[in-house]
């Protein structure tokens, strides 16, 4: 056995110093958005057309300065380091995407949700106001009313004025009886 050094407990694990490296992973998903972004476009395919091209014609026909001889290891190499970082950068940016499209979705389907319950009140409300209006009398049901009772004591006022006519003297006797 090894003899305990003072003040040192063997339940806890001991602390060492480590550098530690805070990103935010924001920031590194906004940066890596913007790289995917445009190694999806066509300036980019057409720049890195142009290098490939300037980098074969310049190992192939300048002697002097041949840095990559034919089986051009080094391209390769430039290649797949390119490829090598392209792809989780990619790869970040669709869940980035993906996240933003889930949290989308939810919130469309909690308005979703909330519109439809709205419509339900607003419909249930409708039909008990409706119920409530099929009991009362509306204006144009009491104006017509009125228009049929105003046309009926016309009709009345009409046909009493035609039994007692001024222009039909009642008959009467001008002889007075008393006189005999």
């Amino acid at each position: 056995m090894s003899p305990e050094r003072p003040g040192r407990k063997l339940d806890t694990p001991q602390e060492r110093w480590r550098p530690t490296f805070n990103l935010d992973s924001d920031i590194v998903g906004v940066y890596s958005e913007r790289v995917a972004r445009f190694l999806g476009t066509g300036r980019y395919l057409a720049i890195q057309t142009v290098v490939v091209i300037v980098w074969i014609g310049l190992n192939l026909f300048a002697i002097a300065i041949r840095w990559d001889p034919y089986p051009f290891i080094l391209l390769n190499l430039a290649f797949s380091t390119q490829a090598a970082y392209a792809a989780p950068l990619i790869l970040l940016a669709q869940n980035r995407q993906e996240n933003r499209d889930r949290v989308s979705l939810e919130e469309d389907r909690a308005r979703a949700e909330q519109t439809k319950s709205d419509t339900e009140f607003l419909a249930r409300e409708l039909a008990a106001v409706r119920l409530a209006v099929g009991d009362t009398v509306t204006r144009d049901y009491l104006r017509k009313e009125l228009d049929d009772l105003i046309d009926e004591l016309t009709e009345r006022l009409r046909e009493r004025t035609e039994e007692t006519d001024p222009l039909d003297e009642p008959k009467t006797d001008d002889h007075d009886p008393t006189v005999d």
